[in-house]
């Protein structure tokens, strides 16, 4: 128990991490029943994609988003981009989302359909 304390203090200083604020508790997080799903998310929530990240193999510039010149993400892809806005409001009902929302311990139960319509499932 002391030294998931210790682990727990150590990581609520870790603020500015991206991984924080979808998992704030160090605890094991429930496996989805499907191996490929389970990995998938995980590619999700740590940002690494093969989309967002194969240019790193190749050395290559990251890719960038046409309509915000701005660098490819998960975030954007999910939350930013407009040019999925239409997507955004058909499988989450809302425009507006947060990560822990999609991605969280519990994902959105259109998360990977909403992936799939962009055509985005199959390059995670």
């Amino acid at each position: 128990m002391f030294l998931h304390t210790k682990w727990q203090e150590q990581w609520d200083l870790e603020t500015d991490n991206k991984l924080h604020t979808l998992k704030p508790l160090v605890q094991p997080w429930p496996s989805l029943a499907n191996r490929k799903a389970d990995t998938l998310l995980t590619r999700l929530r740590i940002g690494h994609t093969r989309f967002t990240h194969l240019h790193l193999l190749f050395g290559e510039e990251p890719p960038m988003c046409s309509s915000c010149n701005c660098r490819m993400s998960v975030r954007h892809i999910l939350l930013e981009c407009p040019n999925f806005y239409i997507q955004r409001l058909q499988f989450f009902k809302t425009s507006s989302i947060s990560l822990s929302n999609l991605l969280g311990i519990t994902p959105h139960v259109q998360i990977f359909a909403f992936l799939r319509s962009i055509n985005f499932y199959s390059q995670i």
